[in-house]
């Protein structure tokens, strides 16, 4: 057994190794795509926020006057 001395050792090697290498396949985006990207998800959370108070708005009005309604 020659590698019986490296053992844990070499284990974590390899597996630095590899994460190096899985590190620089990494395509970085740019600060514009950074930017565009931002933007386009504020937008979406800001309609989406719109939506999900105009539809709080009209069920909450809906139920009021199911509740009200006087048999």
């Amino acid at each position: 057994m020659a590698n019986s001395d490296n053992g844990a050792n070499g284990s974590a090697q390899k597996w630095f190794e590899g994460l190096k290498a899985e590190f620089r396949k990494i395509i970085w985006p740019t600060k514009q795509d950074i930017v565009k990207q931002t933007g386009a998800v504020l937008v979406c959370s800001v309609i989406l926020g719109v939506v999900i108070a105009l539809l709080d708005f009209v069920i909450q009005h809906g139920v009021d006057f199911l509740v009200n309604i006087k048999f």
